[in-house]
């Protein structure tokens, strides 16, 4: 019909990728963690708490205990969406709180990073990791924008499952400077693919309501 944009569904991405791979493991836990009584709600909000506790541990120099928790804790926001898809929970709302501790959680273990480089005197890599916090935050952002006028974001090098894959063995390492150098570059450069990507979309748009 003139004047509509025919929208292409967008590929697989790494995230949707990875939840295929790992469907074998995923939904037998979600499985047994339903039977044991557990709610999807319970394993967003203990995902939530263990990165709040990392993050403390990294603000206080535990660098490599902190990123441990992250390991084990990030991942509970893949087994909380496969229990309530099993539990028949999944809904807009439940979408929604999960995106938001999700962004909650990231931006917690970043602030206890900038709060120790900033104690021990690092001045350049606390500003690193606020443009890495940035960058974190735009990604999701502009996704969110742009599905709200009618686009779609789903591009970009750094997700969140490639933000978690960079930054919690960086931590577990004891390496945050590295991570965190990934993050403030490529978390960025994700924002803009994702920028760019809306804005082919509309210049489509417009063409085809021009002709």
């Amino acid at each position: 019909m003139k004047g509509q944009v025919k929208v292409t569904s967008p590929s697989p991405t790494f995230t949707d990728r990875l939840r295929i791979w790992f469907r074998w493991f995923l939904e037998p836990t979600a499985r047994f963690l339903l039977r044991l009584g557990l709610t999807p709600s319970t394993m967003t909000i203990a995902g939530l708490a263990g990165n709040v506790l990392a993050a403390f541990l990294v603000a206080q120099g535990k660098i490599s205990l902190g990123g441990l928790l992250m390991l084990i804790f990030t991942p509970f926001d893949a087994l909380d969406g496969a229990m309530a898809r099993q539990a028949g929970e999944d809904s807009e709302w439940g979408a929604f709180v999960d995106s938001v501790t999700d962004r909650y959680s990231e931006l917690f273990v970043l602030g206890g990073i900038t709060y120790y480089f900033a104690m021990h005197g690092e001045p350049f890599w606390a500003v690193a990791t606020f443009a890495a916090a940035a960058g974190t935050v735009l990604v999701s952002y502009i996704k969110a924008r742009a599905e709200a006028v009618g686009y779609e974001a789903k591009v970009g090098l750094l997700t969140r499952v490639e933000r978690y894959l960079v930054l919690a063995p960086s931590l577990l390492l004891n390496v945050p400077h590295v991570g965190i150098s990934i993050l403030a570059l490529f978390a960025n450069y994700t924002a803009l693919q994702r920028i760019f990507h809306v804005r082919r979309q509309a210049q489509a748009a417009l063409k085809s309501k021009s002709r």
